[in-house]
């Protein structure tokens, strides 16, 4: 019988240390097979939410579930169904690629085969590569490919990419991207925005101890209520609709009009109405970086 309810559920989370406070009332529910992201400036508590639910550090007050378990209190029971991507990871040097994963394999009653788990983080070449001769790209995505020997249900991912160049963080994001196609929920980490709105189907936003937002990056733009960008050649626009661009508040250099509305149909109504042919025309929806910094001031964080 197919599991049902959502696989990571966090209810009224408080932590604390000693008088310092980080967590005051996190509540957070991730879908089976949902890739969410979970964002915040430094110190937000990021971390510490990810290490409770990971069965790593117990919480102050609420409730948290893993797949239905308590995460500090059964974690024989669910060693076996997550897997977990630390900021960070150490390997021994003088194994090759495809024995440490072997090895890896070992702890778990169900593990995936070798190849399928070399395949999905695209390492399947350097099966026979020493672990010391891999970039560091590789070996993240090392590290991947251990987070899932077992087959877990739910991986954490705690800042996969940090530090990476770009084409290294895509062949991660790719990684990422393979693990959905199997089906998996994953919970991720990252100051990244590009990053989380190419990967995540949810955004959450933790700031000031709680949950600020949560929704599609859509949904982020819609609550932050961030504008969009209208621009085109600024050629013969100004004589024509001088007038209209004002009351749009336009922005006009010697190449280009730029204009930031929250009413970007009916802008271009008037605009095409008024001046006609709008050459070069980009309209550009606000990013998740746009949204994430209004909230988190909205929240009275401190931004990064």
């Amino acid at each position: 019988m197919a599991e049902t309810g959502p696989a990571i559920s966090v209810e009224g989370l408080h932590k604390s240390y000693g008088e310092r406070r980080v967590l005051a009332g996190v509540e957070l529910h991730v879908g089976r097979g949902e890739v969410l992201a979970l964002l915040g400036p430094n110190g937000a508590g990021k971390t510490t939410t990810i290490e409770i639910l990971e069965g790593f550090r117990p919480l102050t007050a609420g409730s948290v579930r893993v797949l239905g378990f308590d995460p500090w209190t059964h974690p024989r029971e669910l060693r076996e169904r997550t897997g977990v991507v630390l900021q960070a990871c150490g390997f021994p040097q003088h194994l090759r690629v495809g024995e440490l994963v072997d090895a890896w394999r070992a702890y778990f009653s169900r593990p995936r085969p070798t190849a399928e788990l070399l395949e999905v983080v695209e390492l399947h070449d350097e099966q026979r590569t020493l672990v010391r001769r891999l970039s560091g790209g590789q070996r993240r995505r090392l590290d991947f490919a251990l987070g899932l020997a077992g087959d877990p249900d739910v991986m954490f991912l705690d800042e996969p990419t940090t530090g990476f160049d770009p084409e290294a963080r895509r062949r991660c994001w790719s990684a990422i991207e393979n693990l959905s196609a199997l089906g998996k929920t994953v919970l991720l980490t990252t100051h990244y925005l590009d990053e989380a709105e190419r990967l995540a189907d949810r955004v959450a936003i933790l700031a000031a101890g709680r949950i600020q937002a949560i929704g599609t990056p859509q949904d982020l733009a819609r609550l932050a209520d961030t504008p969009t960008s209208i621009s085109f050649g600024a050629s013969a626009t100004r004589s024509r609709a001088s007038a209209l661009l004002e009351t749009l508040d336009a922005r006009v250099d010697d190449r280009r009009v730029t204009i930031r509305t929250r009413a970007p149909s009916a802008a271009l109504e008037e605009l095409l109405h008024s001046v006609g042919d709008l050459p070069d025309l980009v309209v550009a929806p606000p990013t998740l970086e746009d949204s994430y910094l209004a909230l988190i001031a909205d929240a009275g964080a401190l931004v990064p």
